[in-house]
């Protein structure tokens, strides 16, 4: 394609340098014939008028050339992409027409961004197969024990199944939550919400795992803190994922902490905890599908979803490591009127 376009746009070379060489001579010709003019002024004339148009044409060409050869390279690199070649990319011509090096920029970025989405698909893809299998596996054994004779039917071993059973579908659930916020379509359904009554229920919510741990689970929110416009089901979902991570990581005799602080137009939450930190290798990558590192004993899914939710609401995500050590997880929601 690349090949035929060159010999299309040579073709055309010939037929302007035709066009606009061998028609104004033979136009002048004529003229000059008709004023009776024509001898061997005419001839040099003439050999003037072709020497300045070749000059001219010779000009045109090598604008038209580096013109062409940007477009040529844009036909064969779109077509690789359209082989499912996600790694074709246009060399950087600086000296062409400011519209010309902005196609080829959009082309580039374009093609990066498929390259990236199909490097995280097939992450995805693999990810998801991975974090499947074990729990299925550990069902199917469960089971096949049963039916087998090897286990009773009682209902130890059917809770086991069930529990099972209930971390597939957290895991299902999880993933279409992530799915329908990155793809933008999941809903909101935002009203008027006290965010210290709101971080107080999830509070009461960990009491449980939290003595259980030996971990004390405090609440501290300023009196000034606004009434901020908000999915409160979702923003439960975010500080939940935050105080669960937390609270795995909390050493027995800590303290988990929830905050809040108010910004000229954003509120910022933050869930702090003592434990031994994220590792620095880790940190750039927290918030990714399935990031994890080696001793976590989560799905990889939480974060990433929680940055999802803080997104979708306008807001950002971040991770710190305090000088005293453990971690601080920190978002800020867009404080809006609630009229």
């Amino acid at each position: 394609m690349r090949r035929m376009f060159f010999i299309r746009f040579a073709i055309g070379i010939v037929l302007i340098f035709m066009l606009v060489i061998v028609g104004p001579l033979i136009v002048i010709g004529q003229v000059l014939t008709a004023l009776g003019l024509a001898g061997a002024s005419t001839g040099l004339l003439a050999v003037v008028v072709l020497l300045f148009l070749i000059v001219a044409v010779a000009g045109i060409a090598r604008g038209a050339r580096r013109f062409a050869l940007p477009f040529g390279d844009l036909i064969e690199a779109a077509g690789r992409l359209e082989a499912g070649d996600y790694s074709a990319r246009v060399a950087d011509y600086r000296r062409g027409p400011r519209e010309l090096r902005s196609l080829v920029e959009a082309f580039n970025a374009m093609a990066a961004r498929l390259e990236e989405d199909e490097r995280q698909r097939r992450t995805l893809l693999a990810d998801v197969s991975h974090e499947l299998r074990t729990p299925l596996a550990v069902l199917q054994g469960e089971l096949e024990a049963m039916i087998d004779g090897v286990h009773p039917t009682d209902e130890a071993h059917l809770a086991a199944a069930v529990e099972e059973i209930q971390m597939l579908t957290g895991l299902v659930e999880d993933l279409r939550t992530l799915a329908l916020a990155e793809a933008g379509t999941l809903a909101l359904h935002r009203e008027t919400t006290d965010l210290p009554v709101l971080a107080q229920e999830v509070a009461a919510s960990f009491e449980a795992l939290a003595a259980g741990a030996g971990v004390q689970l405090r609440v501290e929110m300023p009196d000034d803190l606004p009434l901020v416009e908000l999915d409160p089901l979702r923003v439960r979902q975010v500080i939940g994922n935050l105080v669960a991570n937390a609270l795995r990581y909390a050493p027995a005799g800590s303290d988990v902490l929830i905050a809040g602080e108010r910004g000229p137009d954003r509120v910022t939450l933050s869930v702090v905890d003592h434990g031994p930190g994220i590792a620095p290798e880790v940190l750039p990558h927290l918030f990714d599908r399935f990031a994890r590192s080696a001793e976590s004993r989560g799905s990889g899914l939480g974060l990433a979803i929680a940055r999802r939710l803080v997104e979708a609401h306008g807001g950002t995500i971040r991770a710190e490591r305090p000088a005293e050590g453990g971690t601080a997880i920190r978002f800020d929601l867009p404080i809006r009127s609630a009229g």
